[in-house]
């Protein structure tokens, strides 16, 4: 299938991204068809759909491109100039070039980014702090250094001290992560976990709850941050409620990272100068590629930098090439406007819902996130998601705060403004897009059940409500492009039934 050569005798005008593009398919095509169709399918389904879920963005071809390459082929661990395998000198020198280029941006004193994910920069992080707080001052009274040097016994107290360390963070169903200390997460499981929580009837952060619990708890770490939470933080006052206990501050910032790196949460709204360790995404808001980062304070590097062998194998150096990339655009006056719009589009998104009477959380939304909630409409988050996907919207369920649905079917929707904003949306969207949501979801009707009780996960949707969902989204998605420099259509004759 060589596609790469019918598409030179085709072009006239040379397009070095499509050229690109063609190429990679290409090589993939003559190993496995099956993956290349599928790499262009989901191309073809971007551009069929608004993408409003609040974790995902699109970035940019020269990110793509540096994950495309043999850099992918080399182990390293360690970190840069500590490796335990031989030929890393430009893996050395792509990791510091990364790592700079975080602290840059972020006005961090240190930067790690090997992490794959968000997950693993919190276990990097935990484990870091649990070395520094617990294992370093049990070894200096032991008068050792080496954990392989200190007896069975003195190694057990070395474990018993760093597995019984209390966590206090945002509870899940308020608007915090799995790896806070939930159960189900391994985190909830290395920890003694304990949770703060919103007010139940604004929907707000309770900052003198929070202050309680920490005075109640006294945990080794007070871990800020949030996954579906729509209101800014005062990252100083929680500074002074966590020296109070004396609780080493962990923000993770994974959601938020891209409105930190532009410029639009400064002061006290920006946790970097405040907290000891942040942790962070790099695909979210900050438009980068899948992969996770690590800001701490000085006092934290030595212990940040162990992730390997601590907790992740060989880092990935490819990807943290790309996060190079992703640092520099967030660097930029470009990127700088990007993050205002993206508040600016959410606010809008927001007030354009409440109009259409449906029940934004908190009223509206200071970041990216905008939380619905549908219980009032009698329907289930997992019902709307569903039928908003029909309708060519893709966006996630989720629970709202003291949700009856649980975590499964839930009584809520998650919205993100930041892949949608990278398109270059704006106002008139932001409000054309609440009106076809709020159509579509007051026209969601339960299904009922053998039994004659109405079912929470299926549902019916009018036909013609559905039908002017798509064209009205496929209109929109039209006028803005997801990568305008790859041209789908050249793929049809290769891949039947794409278009």
């Amino acid at each position: 299938m060589e596609i790469l050569k019918e598409y030179l005798k085709s072009q006239t005008d040379f397009n070095p991204e499509m050229l690109t593009f063609v190429a990679n398919i290409d090589q993939v095509a003559k190993k496995s068809p099956e993956v290349a169709r599928g790499i262009v399918k989901e191309l073809v389904d971007q551009r069929s759909n608004l993408k409003l879920i609040a974790s995902e963005n699109y970035c940019s071809l020269a990110v793509q491109s540096a994950m495309g390459n043999l850099l992918t082929d080399k182990y390293a661990e360690g970190y840069i100039g500590n490796r335990f395998y031989a030929g890393c000198d430009n893996i050395d020198e792509i990791e510091a070039l990364a790592c700079e280029e975080a602290c840059k941006l972020f006005g961090s004193e240190h930067a790690y980014v090997q992490p794959h994910s968000g997950a693993d920069a919190n276990l990097v992080a935990f484990w870091a702090i649990l070395r520094k707080k617990v294992q370093a001052p049990i070894l200096e009274k032991l008068e050792k250094t080496n954990l392989l040097t200190i007896s069975k016994d003195e190694w057990d107290e070395v474990r018993k001290a760093m597995g019984n360390q209390k966590l206090l963070g945002m509870d899940l169903f308020c608007g915090g992560h799995l790896t806070h200390g939930y159960r189900h997460n391994v985190s909830g499981q290395m920890f003694d976990s304990y949770f703060y929580y919103v007010d139940k009837d604004t929907g707000l952060l309770d900052y003198k709850n929070v202050r309680q619990r920490l005075h109640e708890v006294k945990p080794l770490i007070f871990l800020v941050g949030y996954s579906a939470y729509t209101r800014n933080l005062d990252y100083a006052l929680l500074r002074q409620y966590a020296d109070e206990v004396g609780a080493v501050m962990m923000v993770d910032m994974a959601h938020f990272a891209g409105l930190v790196a532009g410029g639009v949460l400064t002061g006290k709204l920006n946790p970097v100068e405040y907290a000891d360790v942040v942790t962070s995404t790099t695909h979210k808001t900050l438009r980068g590629p899948r992969g996770g980062l690590v800001l701490c304070k000085q006092e934290y590097a030595e212990y940040v930098d162990k992730g390997c062998p601590h907790v992740i194998g060989g880092p990935l150096p490819h990807v943290m090439a790309a996060k190079a990339i992703a640092f520099k655009e967030a660097s930029t006056a470009e990127f700088k406007t990007y993050a205002q719009n993206v508040i600016k589009n959410s606010s809008t998104l927001a007030e354009a819902l409440v109009k259409n009477g449906i029940d934004v959380q908190t009223g509206g939304t200071d970041n990216h996130i905008v939380l619905v909630s549908v219980e009032a409409l009698g329907i289930t988050g997992k019902q709307a998601e569903f039928a908003l996907r029909e309708c060519g919207l893709t966006l996630n369920r989720n629970t709202v705060p003291f949700d009856s649905n649980g975590p499964w079917y839930t009584s809520g929707l998650r919205l993100g403004t930041a892949g949608i904003t990278s398109l270059g949306m704006c106002r008139a969207q932001m409000e054309e897009i609440a009106d076809i949501m709020a159509t579509v979801l007051k026209s969601i009707k339960p299904a009922l059940t053998k039994k004659g009780t109405k079912s929470k996960a299926h549902y019916e949707l009018n036909e013609d409500i559905k039908a002017n969902s798509i064209q009205s989204v496929q209109r929109i998605l039209d006028a803005f492009v997801l990568y305008p420099e790859i041209d789908t259509r050249f793929f049809g004759q290769y891949f039947a039934g794409l278009e």
